[in-house]
């Protein structure tokens, strides 16, 4: 039996109900919106990013961000090993100038010159060994020994293949095989020669330092300003523009490190950070003769937005010849 009024807060409650529902539904719909609209402000700075990416790619050639970021793991082990353990630089530099001689033999075989891979390497460990455990002298046996080697090693197969060559290809493979070791062996070796001496890390972490500086500079100048390419027949992405920007980057970098680490008068910077530039510039050219001839855009891909290790050290090898005679000229330690 119902009560008169009973239906009266029924009612309300009813009403209650369907207000609540309502603004449930209401909160809902302002949540999918609110979602939906910054899946859209992703998805149109996610396509924003990838055409940056590619305009960028474009124009420097390699996917610039990925090389970042394997530029700054290197760099990490770099700066760690030669501030706080300077031997365990050995574990890097040695595996990766060894790589280099291996993928720089590949590429050279790949473009049809008889270039020996295990004899190159085991020569090769012998120079960097040399240039770290022993003193100069026996340095200097030990790399002429490694240059005949290879080249004895090429004439003895030359001689027991069944393979007819002209007198030029053979004669051309035996230069290149000895190119082999005092392009990146023996260059190697002059770094670990700087790196044992007292003080010598520094030196080592300073001339890596500007030469990526200077990478850093001509890139990021060749990006915003570059207009007049500096060598288009080898290397079309350089430009002077960037060149310039290397040039300045490059002298702030070795002036910062000459005044706070080396203990040297900021002039010296000014020059360690020019000579260092024009070194490591004829380095990188020099390499982009090498491939250009050999047919190739990379020595390899296994450092990916790098190439391969050896067009990583391209700028490096050529400049320990000018850090290690800026360490026996304007080093304090050096001189006393």
């Amino acid at each position: 039996m119902s009560v008169p009024g009973d239906d009266v807060p029924r009612a309300s409650d009813r009403e209650r109900h369907r207000s609540r529902e309502h603004g449930d539904s209401a909160f809902h719909n302002q949540v999918r919106a609110a979602r939906s609209e910054f899946e859209q402000q992703i998805g149109r700075a996610r396509a924003d990013f990838e055409q940056a990416n590619e305009r960028i790619n474009a124009r420097t050639g390699r996917n610039l961000f990925l090389a970042i970021l394997i530029g700054l793991a290197i760099g990490a082990v770099v700066v760690g090993s030669l501030i706080f353990v300077k031997w365990v630089f050995l574990l890097f530099a040695v595996p990766a100038a060894l790589l280099a001689v291996f993928e720089f033999v590949r590429a050279l075989q790949a473009a049809g010159r008889r270039v020996d891979v295990v004899p190159q390497l085991v020569a090769g460990a012998a120079v960097l060994a040399a240039g770290y455990f022993l003193d100069a002298g026996t340095h200097w046996v030990v790399v002429f020994a490694a240059v005949v080697f290879v080249i004895v090693w090429r004439l003895l197969a030359q001689m027991g293949s069944a393979e007819s060559r002209r007198y030029g290809d053979v004669l051309g493979d035996v230069l290149i095989s000895g190119f082999v070791q005092l392009y990146v062996p023996f260059l190697g070796s002059l770094l670990l020669i700087l790196l044992r001496q007292d003080g010598g890390e520094l030196w080592v972490l300073a001339m890596i330092a500007v030469v990526v500086a200077a990478d850093t500079g001509a890139y990021a100048a060749g990006l915003a300003f570059g207009k007049h390419p500096m060598a288009p027949r080898i290397s079309p992405n350089k430009t002077w523009e960037g060149l310039v920007g290397a040039a300045v980057v490059a002298m702030i970098v070795a002036v910062g490190f000459a005044w706070l680490l080396l203990d040297l008068p900021i002039w010296t910077g000014v020059v360690m950070g020019l000579l260092i530039l024009g070194s490591a510039t004829v380095g990188d050219l020099g390499e982009s003769m090498i491939k250009r001839d050999l047919g190739i855009k990379d020595m390899s891909s296994w450092l990916p937005g790098h190439g391969g290790v050896l067009d990583r050290l391209d700028s490096i090898l050529p400049s320990t010849v000018v850090a290690l005679i800026l360490f026996h000229v304007l080093s304090p330690r050096a001189v006393s």
